[in-house]
């Protein structure tokens, strides 16, 4: 016999904050009652007596007791986020969403949105499953007929029909109704407890049956984990309680500790009384075994009636808080109106009704039963994660009033993913998939949440710990360009501030940096700069900080920033610039040149070429002067070029002059076995002058390149570095954009490309 409902975590209705009907509800209402209805569900009916014959009174103790315990710690972190913070229409998402971001909150929401809508129809055909397996006669006007000759999905169709009716016209009365199917369930365990055993049956309270037919410990367990999931019910009414600081960690404890008490019980008197053989064999033996057995029946209607009036009222009431806070397009924001008083979402319950309609014409959902319980864990699984983190930062505005240590929150998250993956690996995969995908669609679309979120806090402690444990000075296993780009206004030197972002990848510390004069903008206005100079960038796709500094003098800012910018060894190791086009202005340049290489910095100096710009990005030539420290980084740059997606197609060659044939046979040999050992794909070009100037080859063999790079020569005391800029520059006049490097003294940048 089928159970296409037996392995779905069973939730709790969600009822929207502004109900004023049922506005001031108390612990027992409110938070047990919902809680408690959808622990005691149809598992407990129809497979706990599965459970029991195939792993016996002892190992059913357990299992009962190890998905208690998961449970149990999820309440923990339920109740500190709770009473931290009044929980909105949302529920779950709610409580993710202001904890760990909207991204991942939409992620989750989404997920768990279909998850609720779908499981509707699962608890429907599970219903309808239990009425025409029940061999009942009725008579109408004259008329009898078997419940048995009853079709099946058209019984779920009418009770999916009728919940969706019954959510939309009033809430209240599917509230109301807890109470009456809480009196039936009751009824049928008092019944359960004042029944007897099976007539000629000769039960053994511990036995297993020695059959190949039994199911493994961890495949029963699998099956009965979803009856104690579901206690997000309380926290869901939230909005509807007198007290939730006090009626939510009490009624959901109490709920769950009620649960524990039944479940360890129930399986003493299904031992007692019934053979293992016959326990596995029939679904419904606690009928047989009942004082009366048609309240047992009506305990199992009623148990998946509440659960499927739980998922109708709280599948739309998720919808309604995500299309609220803008996660799905503009084109779902009807779906977030609420109607009446009660803020009712109809229109996402009618759009929830027609979701579960088309579950339920399918039919056989065996396969996508698994998928919903691990959205369902996926959002506790979120849940003790949020505590967890909120909890170990121990910011100032996380005060609960039901205070968990954080360490039982993160055990709770690997208990539920450990269960993820007891139950059924795929399905956690697939589920896992699913949710991954959301989440990256949301950062694409770069939602903007109107309220803070955890992260910033989770990176400042990483960030506080990483910094601490970095070494005061690079080292050749882990160089990367830290970059702090001089740029000024972004829109008037954009090529400089690309290809700062091409040597960074996202992986460096990128800072783009502008220099105003003294007198032109305050402090304030610096601040409300840098942030539209942020908000540009992000536009472009350009991750990078932003500091925006006023000096007399630009070159004095510039300085100023490479003295003063950064955090203990997180600092700037390279500066890029562009080239000065004011020849007044020289001497201050060259000027800063020699402080920057004297701070041991490295000096990349962009010339652009600006008819050409970057050509087809297509050819890079290196002017390499050896394996000292220019040449070395000038071959990095040019490698971390060719692996950013702008410049996926370009070839890198090393070009080399050399005086005559003799001294280029040798050279050849040289960098053939140099680049061997590179692990780059770089081309080799040794050029013989026969007596021309470097200026001449330089022109002629670089003339069709995309981008050039030349070392530059360190300042030195007995050097006019003014004159020997200029005669720099004249090299590359008529020559396409060029970059001149010069390398930080006392790197070993070779040891970076030979590091092996």
């Amino acid at each position: 016999m089928k159970f296409p409902f037996s392995s779905v975590t069973k939730t709790g209705s969600a009822i929207s904050s502004n109900t004023s009907e049922v506005s001031g509800l108390g612990t027992f209402g409110g938070v047990y009652t919902p809680s408690i209805l959808t622990i005691l569900g149809v598992i407990m009916y129809l497979r706990f007596g599965w459970v029991v014959g195939n792993a016996g009174l002892v190992k059913t103790l357990l299992i009962v007791t190890i998905s208690t315990s998961i449970t149990f710690l999820t309440s923990l972190s339920v109740c500190a986020i709770a009473t931290d913070k009044v929980v909105r229409v949302g529920g779950a998402y709610y409580m993710i969403s202001r904890s760990l971001g909207i991204e991942t909150g939409g992620a989750v929401g989404i997920s768990l949105y279909f998850a609720q809508a779908i499981s509707v129809a699962l608890y429907t055909i599970g219903f309808a499953e239990s009425v025409v397996k029940t061999n009942f006669q009725i008579n109408l006007f004259g008329l009898g007929f078997n419940l048995q000759d009853l079709n099946q999905t058209y019984v779920a169709l009418v009770i999916t029909i009728f919940v969706g009716v019954l959510a939309i016209t009033s809430a209240s009365i599917a509230i109301k109704a807890q109470y009456f199917i809480m009196a039936a369930i009751a009824l049928s365990l008092l019944s359960l407890v004042f029944g007897g055993s099976l007539p000629g049956v000769e039960p053994q309270m511990l036995s297993v049956p020695d059959s190949p037919e039994v199911a493994p410990f961890w495949t029963v367990f699998a099956v009965f984990f979803p009856a104690v999931t579901g206690i997000m019910a309380g926290v869901n009414m939230s909005g509807d309680l007198k007290d939730p600081v006090k009626s939510i960690p009490t009624g959901t404890l109490a709920a769950v500790g009620t649960g524990y008490v039944i479940y360890m019980l129930l399986p003493i008197f299904l031992a007692w009384r019934v053979d293992s053989a016959t326990l596995i064999a029939e679904p419904l033996i606690m009928q047989k075994i009942s004082f009366w057995g048609p309240i047992i029946l009506l305990g199992v209607w009623g148990a998946t009636l509440s659960s499927a009036i739980g998922s109708i009222l709280g599948a739309p009431r998720v919808l309604q808080a995500v299309v609220r806070d803008g996660v799905l397009p503009s084109l779902f924001n009807p779906l977030g109106n609420g109607h009446g008083a009660e803020d009712a979402p109809r229109n996402g319950t009618l759009v929830s009704l027609g979701v579960a309609i088309a579950a339920v014409c399918v039919g056989d959902l065996n396969l996508i039963a698994p998928i919903l319980s691990m959205f369902f864990l996926t959002t506790y699984l979120v849940l003790n994660v949020a505590a967890g983190v909120e909890g170990f930062l121990q910011s100032p505005s996380f005060r609960p009033t039901f205070r968990v240590h954080w360490s039982l929150s993160v055990l709770g998250a690997v208990g539920c993913l450990w269960v993820m993956f007891l139950i059924d690996v795929r399905s956690t995969v697939i589920a896992a998939v699913i949710v991954s995908l959301i989440y990256i669609w949301l950062q694409q679309r770069e939602l903007r949440a109107t309220w803070g979120d955890v992260r910033r806090g989770m990176w400042m402690a990483l960030i506080g710990t990483a910094i601490f444990q970095m070494a005061e000075e690079d080292d050749t296993k882990n160089w990367r360009p830290q970059i702090l780009v001089l740029s000024g206004a972004p829109q008037k030197r954009w090529s400089l501030i690309e290809l700062a972002d091409a040597f960074s990848h996202n992986r460096s510390l990128m800072t783009v940096s502008s220099v105003l004069p003294s007198d032109s903008r305050d402090l304030g206005q610096q601040i409300k700069l840098e942030k539209t100079i942020r908000n540009y960038l992000q536009k472009r796709g350009v991750r990078a900080l932003v500091r925006v500094v006023s000096a007399d003098d630009p070159f004095e800012g510039a300085m100023r920033l490479v003295e003063t910018y950064g955090l203990g060894p997180l600092v700037p190791n390279t500066i890029i610039m562009g080239d000065s086009e004011d020849i007044e202005r020289r001497p201050n340049f060259c000027q800063a040149l020699t402080q920057i290489h004297a701070s041991k910095r490295n000096l990349v100096i962009f010339h652009e070429n600006l008819q050409q710009g970057f050509g087809g990005r297509r050819r890079i030539d290196v002017w390499w002067g050896g394996m000292q420290a220019n040449g070395s980084l000038m071959l990095l740059l040019a490698y971390l070029l060719i692996t950013d997606i702008g410049w996926r197609n370009a070839k890198i060659t090393l070009k080399l002059v050399v005086p005559d044939d003799i001294a280029a046979i040798a050279a050849k040999e040289n960098i053939r076995k140099y680049i061997e050992n590179l692990r780059i794909d770089v081309n080799s070009q040794v050029i013989v002058a026969y007596g021309r100037p470097f200026n001449e080859i330089l022109r002629q063999n670089s003339r069709n390149s995309d981008l050039v790079f030349l070392g530059m020569a360190s300042p030195e005391e007995d050097r006019d570095y003014v004159e020997y800029y200029e005669s720099l520059r004249s090299k590359a006049v008529d020559l396409p954009s060029t970059i001149f490097v010069l390398a930080a003294p006392g790197f070993a940048f070779g040891e970076v490309l030979n590091d092996s």
